[in-house]
């Protein structure tokens, strides 16, 4: 069961190795320079909400006794919550504005994996991408808003606090694959079957997003997160899409 999890994180040196044989670098610009003016602004919005989030939560607090404690844990409380909304907010929006891009990146992965003949560009489809990103991302963005605040605030309960963390963790990371592997579920599959699909290999989602959240929290690894992690995701997807059939070409490139 767990070798899908693995799976999902051994992917990352295919995808490297498929980046630099195909010549793939262009890829990485669009999705960089969006990273880099987003993660600015983000974190500039962070400095400055966190302290008030902090102060305002401590000021329900009716008492005079322990209100130090409670203004330090709501200090604490205030930047993790804006440090989770923020990367929440920061991958959908990623994920919805370089979709155009990274669309065309995953096929002509998959079309090197499975030997099908590349297709052209057309403004048509590179609307329909943007539109099934902005969809995607929006439906990803209010489900995982949702479980990570609600873990975020069992977390003020402390025998709670790790089991909280571990949750969100896999929150996080189990929508960033899932949003990775749409790229390549776009052009097999409905929205509704796509979700179907990732839910079916929930695991492969967890650890291809495992590692792309880990990017996006260092400091030039979010810069190359989104298309190494939607190579990763393309190269695993189709693996499992060969298993049904009239889907790709039976060829497959380990």
């Amino acid at each position: 069961m767990y070798k899908e999890l693995f799976d999902g994180f051994r992917a990352y040196g295919r995808a490297l190795q498929l980046v630099a044989e195909l010549r793939l670098w262009k890829y990485l610009l669009v999705p960089g320079l969006l990273s880099l003016l987003l993660g600015a602004g983000m974190i500039w919005l962070a400095i400055g909400v966190a302290d008030d989030i902090g102060g305002w939560l401590a000021a329900w607090y009716p008492l005079e006794w322990g209100r130090s404690v409670v203004q330090t844990v709501a200090n604490v409380f205030g930047g993790l919550l804006v440090l989770a909304v923020g990367l929440i907010i920061f991958k959908n929006l990623i994920l919805a504005l370089a979709s155009p891009f990274m669309s065309p990146l995953s096929e002509q992965v998959e079309r090197h994996l499975t030997g099908q003949p590349a297709t052209s560009f057309t403004l048509s489809q590179f609307s329909s991408d943007l539109v099934r990103g902005i969809r995607i991302s929006v439906r990803l963005l209010f489900r995982e808003l949702f479980f990570t605040v609600l873990l975020l605030l069992l977390g003020l309960i402390p025998v709670l606090n790790s089991m909280a963390l571990a949750s969100i963790i896999l929150v996080q990371s189990y929508y960033a694959g899932a949003g990775n592997m749409d790229f390549a579920l776009e052009r097999h599959f409905g929205v509704r079957e796509s979700v179907r699909f990732v839910r079916r290999y929930r695991l492969l989602a967890i650890g291809n997003g495992a590692v792309y959240v880990l990017l996006l929290l260092t400091g030039i690894g979010f810069l190359v997160a989104l298309p190494l992690g939607v190579v990763a995701a393309t190269v695993e997807t189709v693996k499992r899409l060969q298993a049904q059939p009239n889907r790709v070409a039976p060829r497959f490139n380990p």
